[in-house]
Order: C-alpha cells, then structure tokens, then sequence
C-alpha cells in the first residue's frame, strides 16, 4: 500500500511536473512569437515608411514635367498642323532631348481624338506616333482638362510604367495632351536596392490587388487574391496588362499578428514556402498600396533554442545565470542593430550634404553658362564697339607719323594722347567683360548700387546701340548700398536688361527706363518700351525651361535670376506698365553703414 502510494505520489508529481513543463514551452512559445513580431512590425513601420517616401519622390520629380511642358506653344501650334511635317519632326527632337534631360521613359503628344502625333520614341521601332490611346484613363482626364495620372503596361513598348498626363490648351479650348511615362523598372531597382539594405521584400499592388512591382521576380503580375474570369475579362477589356498574363500568387494566411493593421501571410508551397510579416498602406494619389514583407525565418529558427532555454531553467535554478547571459546577448544585439541604424543615417546624412554641394556647384555651372551666353549673343555688337576705337588708333597713328615726317612734334603728342585715351578705353572695354564672365567666388560684400549698374551696363552697351535704343538712368541717391554678391547682381541686371532689348526688337520706339529707388527696401526698377507680358505668364516666366522666344535655349535666365535675387534675401516681381511695356522690380533690404548689417 505504501509503495502504491509513493508510486502515485511521484507520477502525480511528475504528472505536474510535466504539465508545468507545457504550460512553460507553451508560455515561452507565445511570448517569443509575439514579441519577435511586434519587434519586426515596429521595424516594419519605419521600413515601410522609408519606402514609401522614396516612391513619392520619385513620383513627385516627374508629376509636374506635364504641366510645365503643356505651356510651350509648340504643343498646340503641331496640334493644330498636324500635317505640316516640319512643325510634327521638331517637335519630335524635342520630345527626344527632353527625355533625356529628364531621364523619362517616353513623352509624347495626344491629339483630342486620342492618336499619339509625336514622341520621344520616335525613331524606335515601338514608336507612339499614330498609336490610339484613347482609351487610357489619363487621356480621359486630361482631355476632361485636369491632370491624370495612371499605371499600366505599356501596349507598344510591353513595359510597365506610370504615366502623367496634362491637357495642352489653346485659348480655353483642349487641343490635347501631353504624357509622360515613368518606367517601373526604374522605381523598381531603387526601391530594391533599398529592401535589399533592410533585409526585407516588397510588393506595390495596383487597386485590382494585382502584383505590378516586386523585388521578387516571381511575385510580379501575380493576383494576391482570386483571379476569377469576370476579373480577368475586365483586366483585358481596360487593356492595362497589355498581352501579359495574370496568375495567382500562392499566399494563405500564417500567422495573425498582435499589432492591428499587421498580417502574416505564408507564400508558396512545400520546401519553397516561407512566412512573412505584411505591413502596409495606401499610397491614395498614385492608386498603389505598398506591402513591406519582413521574413520571420529569424523568429522561426531561435524559437527552439528558446524553448529547450526555458525548459532548463525551469528545472534547473543554475541555468537562470544563462538566461541572464543570453538576456545580455539580446540586449548586446539590439544595441549593435541601434548603432548600425545610426550610422545609415549619419551615411545617408553624408550623401544628402554632398547631394546639396553638387547642387549648388550645378547652379553656379548654369549662371556661368547664362552669362557666357549673354556675352555670344552680343559678339557682333561687342566687335563693333571694339573695331571703332581700334580704327581709330590706326587713324591717328598714321596722322602721326605724317606730323613727325613734317617736323610737327605738337600736333603729333596730340594725336598720342589721343592714341592712349583710345587704348585706355579698350582696357575698360575688355577689363570690364573679362570681370563680367570670371566665375563668381560667391563672396558677399557691400556694393554700390550705382557702380554696379553701370558696370552692367558697359556689358550691354554695345548691344543698346545696335539697336539704337533710349537710355535713361534715374537714380535717387549716388550711395544707395547692399550687401550682397556684386557680381552675380550684375549678372541679374544684364540679363533683366537683354531681355528687355529682345523684347523691344520689333517694337518702333524703344525706350530703356533704368531707376534706382531709395527706401526700405532698395528698389531697382527696369521698365522697357515692348509688348509687355501677358497677364497669365506673369508667373510661368520665371519657371526652369520657360521661354517665349526659340531662340533663347531652355529659359533658365529668369529662373536662375530670381533664385540670385532670393539668395540675397530679396524680391523680383514682374508687372505691365499703364503706357505698355514691361516693369520688373528688383527689391533688396539696405544696407546700414554704420551697423554694418541690413535694415530690419
């Protein structure tokens, strides 16, 4: 009776030994699973978050291109002459030069019936020209006079892309409307450059919950949910695949996770199958939702260790020291994951501090060049201006060897101090374009406004007489003063004063109006006698690649102008005068001589 007694005294003791020991493993197994989840969710959030703002970027570098490229009247002058060829294969070099410029797919012109007119791909053997879109939704948008923009497979180049799409106006009335098309591919290897660096997939679904960018190869133009038939003939009537074929992704939920609007999914199957933790959201402009899939291998494969740990201590109080140690060891680990994180940003803070450098050198390379460009368009008249006092040395050398060959040494210091007025004045001449095109070494310093002025002007001087245009200076006060950089302000009045003379070419008076305002703030006013600007470009003049003239490049000048005037914590603004022609105002805070700094 005893033994019987002590026999189920120890297999009850055993029995509830061993249903500690469960509870324990069961215990352990959850929190492990669970809490290595909510690890990776909180580092899926901040994942999903990096993603998602390097997609916007990219999106938001090419969703203004169609607006900007809508007010270029070439545009609606080929819509208009379709047939006149000349007008349509220009238009298609444009097209061309602009895509590289802004590393596009593919731009192109839709006329109001849907037909592509011109194309950067024009010479491709996949062209867009005389293909019909109409049934685009982004045409539809876009003729409907608002901005579309829309995923889909190309039906001509068979490759995926995103487009952006603005209507082309005349007068009120949609001629049309011009697309752009980003590759996916593009956002596709950067965005998987940067899952790789987190150790992560992705998948950017379309609202059809179709699989349309991954970096996984075999997850692309995949269905993450049923593909039935009805959803398959609508795919194909909408043409947004092109001819590519949809299958559906084997993925079954895994495991459901402790943090709301977090979900594991199991992808594949057999010894290929793996679990993976889903965060994502809505991307609602572009129509995409993003899905970052953290594996939970990692998770998976400590879980045993985990639990054989857990069993130990709870049968050996000695093994508790190697829980701490192991405790040491995660916290050891997250501290290294921590450091790791800080250095990727103290990298990438590097990159974007080298990325504002280039910037910046990029801009100074372009005033240079806008400046260059003033001096060529003015060759003609600076040889002119030139050639006269040059002409006149020669004149008055002649005149003085005839003086010296008649015994006449008065009349011949004369003439040589003539001879060294005239070569004085070349000197000026030369000195003054030579400091003109020296590159700025972005230096600020006080400036007299009046030097300043005039300096820019002996720049535009042979240019005013070419063309035999009234000058007049008003000037309040002699020693109005700034603190800024002397020589990119010069830059800015000569090319303010160029366009006013390019504005007055065909005008019969041409009157140049130049005032220096006292007051706070300094005012510069340039006022010309041309046709004025049209009240709906008084903006768009000073956008980047804006110009009125074709012969006027990519029209940086204004642009690049009023990012100097900025930098110097000042103003350009642009207004018709009452008797016609253009005003553009130059405002820049005073400059106090005896505080040394600006007027507050």
């Amino acid at each position: 009776m005893q033994m019987t007694a002590q026999i189920h005294r120890r297999l009850r003791y055993t029995l509830l030994a061993l249903v500690g020991l469960v509870g324990v493993l069961y215990l352990t197994w959850s929190w492990h699973v669970r809490s290595g989840v909510s690890d990776l969710a909180d580092t899926s959030r901040a994942q999903l978050g990096e993603l998602v703002s390097l997609l916007d970027g990219m999106l938001s570098r090419f969703e203004t291109i169609p607006h900007v490229l809508s007010t270029n009247p070439m545009l609606a002058d080929t819509l208009l002459n379709q047939r006149d060829m000349d007008k349509v294969h220009r238009l298609n070099k444009y097209l061309e030069e602009l895509r590289h410029i802004t590393e596009a797919s593919d731009i192109y012109l839709i006329d109001a019936l849907g037909v592509a007119v011109a194309a950067s791909n024009w010479q491709q053997s996949y062209s867009f020209v005389g293909q019909d879109y109409s049934f685009r939704p982004y045409f539809t948008e876009a003729i409907a006079g608002r901005q579309g923009n829309y995923y889909a497979v190309g039906t001509a180049s068979d490759k995926r892309g995103y487009y952006f799409s603005f209507p082309v106006e005349d007068s009120g009335t949609v001629l049309g409307a011009i697309v752009v098309k980003l590759d996916v591919l593009d956002i596709e290897t950067q965005a998987s450059g940067v899952a790789q660096a987190g150790q992560y997939d992705f998948i950017i679904t379309d609202p059809d919950n179709i699989v349309f960018a991954s970096n996984r190869a075999e997850w692309r133009l995949t269905s993450l949910g049923p593909f039935t038939d009805s959803k398959r003939y609508a795919l194909n009537a909408s043409k947004r695949y092109a001819k590519r074929q949809i299958t559906e992704l084997d993925i079954h939920p895994a495991y459901k996770g402790v943090t709301e609007g977090v979900n594991a999914y199991r992808i594949g199957s057999g010894l290929k199958a793996a679990d993976y933790l889903d965060t994502s959201t809505a991307m609602i402009k572009a129509g995409w939702r993003v899905h970052v899939l953290t594996p939970l291998a990692p998770v998976y494969s400590s879980l045993s260790q985990v639990l054989l740990l857990s069993a130990t201590c709870y049968g050996l109080l000695l093994l508790f020291t190697l829980l701490q140690r192991e405790r040491r060891h995660s916290l050891a680990r997250m501290q290294q994951s921590r450091d790791e994180l800080e250095q990727r940003v103290k990298e990438r803070t590097a990159e974007l501090e080298a990325a504002n450098t280039q910037l910046k050198d990029t801009q100074d390379e372009l005033i240079q060049a806008a400046k260059l460009t003033v001096v060529g368009t003015m060759s003609a008249s600076i040889n002119h201006e030139l050639n006269q006092p040059l002409a006149a040395i020669r004149s008055y050398t002649q005149n003085t060897q005839t003086f010296l060959e008649r015994d006449m040494p008065g009349r011949a210091r004369e003439n040589l101090a003539i001879i060294l007025e005239l070569t004085d004045r070349l000197a000026d001449i030369v000195g003054q374009f030579k400091s003109f095109t020296r590159k700025s070494q972005g230096k600020d310093g006080v400036v007299m406004l009046a030097n300043c002025l005039q300096q820019a002007l002996t720049i535009v001087q042979p240019e005013l007489d070419k063309q035999k245009a009234q000058l007049t200076i008003h000037c309040e006060d002699e020693s109005l003063k700034v603190w800024c950089d002397g020589t990119r302000l010069q830059q800015v009045l000569v090319n303010l004063i160029t366009n006013a003379l390019n504005a007055m070419s065909q005008s019969p008076v041409k009157r140049l109006s130049i005032s220096l305002l006292g007051g706070d703030p300094v005012t510069i006013r340039i006022q010309d006698s041309g046709p004025g600007v049209r009240d709906s470009l008084m903006e768009k003049i000073f956008e980047p690649y804006y110009t009125t003239s074709e012969r006027q490049g990519l029209g940086l000048g204004l642009s690049i102008s009023r990012r100097i005037i900025e930098s110097m914590q000042g103003d350009i603004r642009v207004a018709n005068a009452p008797e016609g022609g253009a005003i553009f105002d130059i405002t820049l805070p005073a400059y106090l001589a005896d505080k040394g700094q600006y007027e507050s």
